[in-house]
């Protein structure tokens, strides 16, 4: 080959490997995509135009079904529906157990004030937790009443369904609450461990992380730190140490700019223990893909979790796109 053409030529063997590398073209049949219920089943609200202090109880959609975000009844309705996986949040409360509960404050869907950490358990299980909702601007609300007893702890969750996958959400920000939930977890026996998920700010989790080896966790920075690494070097089919682990949430319309999205990308991760979670939009806001037309977005070949808010709609239809569909 002539001097001339060596360079160009590398290049373009390189571009091949690139390309052979990263194609789904064949990546073989390797499962169908899963279901991730957002706080199991509940009301759904638009999404546009909401902020993080939005109470959004008040935003709801005229109720299609009564089940309540966070509860029992909730969760299993959920699995009922085909889920994989439910996920849920957490907040310490005044007598150190985990409230499961959503939002920083409680005005907005209970007949409570200030926030679980100004109660004890037993004062949140008495709360109304349907005190708030309203799909009318207030003139009905329809979960009024319904609601009392129906705030659970994280171990009501954990017994509730031992042999389900779960995804903890954990609200705060400070260590201290990684510490606590880290000494909680910590004394389940390694099989029950292996099917539960944290994911949250960068403090409790990094504590998490260190304190319960083995726990798969998220963060903002974890996900930072892998997907900056994967860039840089997934084209040769590597997963950086970064990644391992743990779990990604990927907003569909960045997941094709990813190496291998996404037959190749959610096979390396999960050769690598990594789980991926497909969102909707840009992610924000807990955006999901919550009718059966907009599962149409999910691409053929992957086979990771898809996040769904209403998973009695959209289950069977993220189950019937296996890999290669």
């Amino acid at each position: 080959m002539p001097k001339r053409w060596a360079v160009p030529g590398a290049l373009l063997l390189l571009a091949g490997f690139m390309w052979a590398n990263n194609t789904g073209l064949w990546a073989g049949e390797e499962g169908a995509a899963g279901v991730l219920a957002h706080r199991g089943l509940a009301q759904t609200f638009d999404v546009e135009g909401i902020g993080n202090d939005t109470c959004t109880a008040e935003l709801i959609h005229p109720p299609e079904h009564g089940y309540l975000e966070n509860t029992l009844d909730g969760m299993r309705a959920a699995f009922d529906t085909g889920a994989d996986t439910v996920e849920f949040d957490v907040h310490r409360t005044a007598d150190d157990q985990f409230a499961v509960f959503h939002d920083a404050g409680l005005d907005c869907r209970t007949d409570l004030s200030g926030s679980p950490a100004d109660h004890t358990m037993e004062e949140l299980r008495a709360a109304d937790i349907g005190d708030g909702y309203t799909a009318d601007n207030g003139r009905t609300h329809p979960f009024r009443g319904e609601g009392v007893g129906l705030m659970p702890e994280l171990g009501d969750v954990l017994d509730g369904f031992p042999d389900r996958s779960l995804l903890l959400h954990v609200k705060a920000e400070n260590p201290e609450e990684g510490e606590l939930l880290a000494d909680r977890l910590s004394a389940l026996p390694p099989e029950r461990l292996d099917l539960i998920t944290v994911y949250g700010g960068d403090a409790p989790v990094a504590v998490l992380r260190e304190q319960v080896p083995g726990l798969r966790v998220m963060s903002k920075q974890l996900m930072l730190d892998c997907l900056v690494r994967y860039e840089a070097v997934g084209w040769t089919g590597y997963v950086p140490r970064d990644c391992r682990g743990i779990q990604l949430h990927i907003p569909e319309g960045y997941g094709p700019w990813l190496w291998g999205w996404p037959e190749k990308f959610t096979q390396r991760m999960a050769g690598a223990d990594t789980r991926v979670v497909l969102v909707a939009g840009s992610g924000g806001f807990s955006e999901g893909f919550d009718t059966p037309g907009s599962v149409d977005r999910v691409p053929a070949g992957f086979t990771g979790l898809v996040w769904t808010n209403r998973a009695d709609l959209t289950a069977e239809a993220i189950l019937a796109r296996g890999a290669g569909d």
